[in-house]
C-alpha cells in the first residue's frame, strides 16, 4: 500500500530543540532524545468513512512531532497502518451493498487526498492489515507456544495475565477496563475466556466473511491489536520513540498492543512514550462515526475552504485538549490565514529571529501549537503597527510557518 506525496519542508537557520512531550504511561512529560533516526508509529484509519475533524486533529498532532524532529536535523522513520479489514468496515459494506474491498480502497484514497491537501507529512511505511497477515500469523503462533495465548471455539485469545506490565499504559482499574473493552470492540462477556479483558488475536473464519490462511491457526483474520504490533515490530523494532493515536486508543488498543509486543520479545517497554491526542466534539458530543456527528475534511474542501485554514483551526487547540468544532473556530482560522498572508506579502518587516525561536520553543514544549500561533501573531502585529526594514523577514516567517506548522502562506 502506498502513502501520499510529501510536501517539501524548508530548512530553517539554526537548529530546533529536543521534544518534551506528555507520556500517558508515566502521566508526566518526558524529553525525547532519539538517535539520528527518530521512530514513530501512529495508528491509522479503519476506512469505512471519510476523514473527519477528529482524525485530522490526531494526524496533525503527530505531523508536528515529525516537524519538530526534522528541525533538530534528525531523520524520521514514521509508520502508519490501515485497518482495511474489520467489523465496522464489513458492516458498512453490507449495509450499503458494497464490496468491502472497494469501500476500503475508496475511503483510503480519499484519506490520502485529505492528508495531501492538509500537507501532512506521509509515513515511510503505510501498511494495510491485509498485507500484514503473513507477518501476523507467526506472532500469534509464537504467543500460543509461549503459553500467552489460548484457543476458544476456534478463535485465539491473548492472556493479559501473561504480561506483568499489563495496565501500565492506561493505568485504569479493572472495572473501567471492562467497560471500555465492551465499548471499543472487545467481548468481555464471552463465556470461556480466562479473563474478561483477554483480547482476540485471531478470529476463526465466519460464514460470509473474508478469511485467510492462518497456518496452524486455521483460516480466519487477525484481531485489531496484533495487527499494529506486527507492523511496528517489523518496521521499527522494540523501544521505538513514540506510539501515537487518539486518546480513545490508550485502552484497549495501545495497552493490549504493548502487552503483545512485550511478551513476544521479552523486552520492555514497547515505546518510550505513549502520546494521545484529545477528542473533537460537535454539538456537545465527541465526533464519531457511530454518532454520525461528523465534519469531513473533504466536504470542507469541496465547499471551498482553504486546507491551510483547516490546519490553523487545528493548531488553535492544544493537541491533548478535548475541544469543539464550530463555525466560529473556522472563521477565526480563515481570518488568521488572511492576516498572515497579507503580512508576508509585504517587502519587509521587523526582524523575525525571535519569532522563529519562540515557535520552536512552543512546539518543543509538548507541541504547544496555540503558543506557536501567538508568536507569529505577535510578529504580524508588530509589522502592522510599525513596519520594519528587514527585507528577509517575511520570507523567514513564511518558511517557519511552512516548516514547523505545515501551513503554506
Amino acid at each position: 500500500m502506498h502513502a501520499w506525496p510529501a510536501s517539501e519542508v524548508p530548512a530553517l537557520p539554526g537548529q530546533g530543540r529536543d521534544l518534551r512531550i506528555h507520556d500517558t504511561a508515566t502521566g508526566a512529560p518526558v524529553t525525547l532524545q532519539p538517535g539520528p533516526v527518530a521512530r514513530l508509529y501512529v495508528c491509522g484509519i479503519t476506512p469505512y468513512d471519510a476523514t473527519h475533524m477528529g482524525h485530522a486533529a490526531t494526524y496533525n498532532a503527530f505531523d508536528l512531532v515529525q516537524r519538530v524532529w526534522l528541525d533538530t536535523k534528525r531523520q524520521v522513520h514514521y509508520v502508519q497502518n490501515v485497518t482495511d479489514v474489520d467489523d465496522p468496515l464489513l458492516e458498512r459494506a453490507e449495509r450499503d451493498g458494497l464490496d468491502w474491498t472497494a469501500l476500503a480502497e475508496q475511503e483510503t484514497k480519499l484519506f490520502r487526498e485529505d492528508m495531501t491537501a492538509l500537507r501532512m507529512l506521509p509515513p515511510r511505511h503505510y501498511i494495510g492489515a491485509v498485507e500484514a497477515i503473513p507477518g501476523i500469523v507467526p506472532l500469534v503462533e509464537r504467543l500460543r507456544e509461549l503459553g500467552a495465548a489460548y484457543d476458544l471455539e476456534g478463535d485465539v485469545y491473548f492472556s493479559v495475565e501473561s504480561d506483568p506490565h499489563f495496565g501500565e499504559v492506561s493505568h485504569l482499574d479493572a472495572a473501567a477496563m471492562r467497560l471500555l473493552s465492551a465499548e471499543r470492540g472487545g467481548d468481555p462477556d464471552r463465556p470461556g475466556k480466562k479473563n474478561p479483558l483477554d483480547p482476540m488475536l485471531w478470529m476463526a473464519a465466519r460464514e460470509g466473511e473474508p478469511s485467510w490462511d492462518g497456518g496452524s491457526l486455521g483460516r480466519g483474520r487477525p484481531g485489531w491489536h496484533i495487527e499494529c504490533v506486527a507492523i511496528a515490530l517489523d518496521h521499527l523494532g522494540m523501544g521505538f520513540d513514540v506510539q501515537g493515536g487518539g486518546s480513545d486508543l490508550a485502552f484497549p488498543h495501545h495497552e493490549m498492543g504493548a502487552s503483545h509486543a512485550q511478551v513476544l520479545t521479552g523486552e520492555f517497554p514497547m515505546a518510550k512514550a505513549y502520546v494521545h491526542a484529545g477528542m473533537v466534539a460537535l454539538d456537545g458530543e465527541k465526533m464519531s462515526k457511530s454518532k454520525g456527528n461528523l465534519v469531513f475534511v473533504s466536504r470542507l474542501r469541496r465547499d471551498g475552504v482553504d486546507p491551510a485554514a483547516i490546519r490553523l483551526a487545528l493548531h488553535a487547540h492544544h493537541y491533548r485538549s478535548d475541544w469543539e468544532w464550530t463555525d466560529q473556530v473556522l472563521r477565526d482560522a480563515v481570518a488568521r490565514l488572511e492576516r498572515w498572508r497579507a503580512a508576508v506579502s509585504r517587502p519587509d518587516g521587523p526582524a523575525a529571529e525571535d519569532m522563529v525561536e519562540a515557535v520552536r520553543a512552543a512546539l518543543a514544549d509538548d507541541l504547544n501549537a496555540p503558543e506557536a500561533l501567538a508568536a507569529v501573531d505577535r510578529w504580524v502585529a508588530r509589522q502592522e503597527e510599525a513596519g520594519g526594514t528587514d527585507g528577509s523577514a517575511p520570507g523567514v516567517v513564511s518558511r517557519t510557518v511552512d516548516a514547523l506548522l505545515g501551513v503554506a502562506l
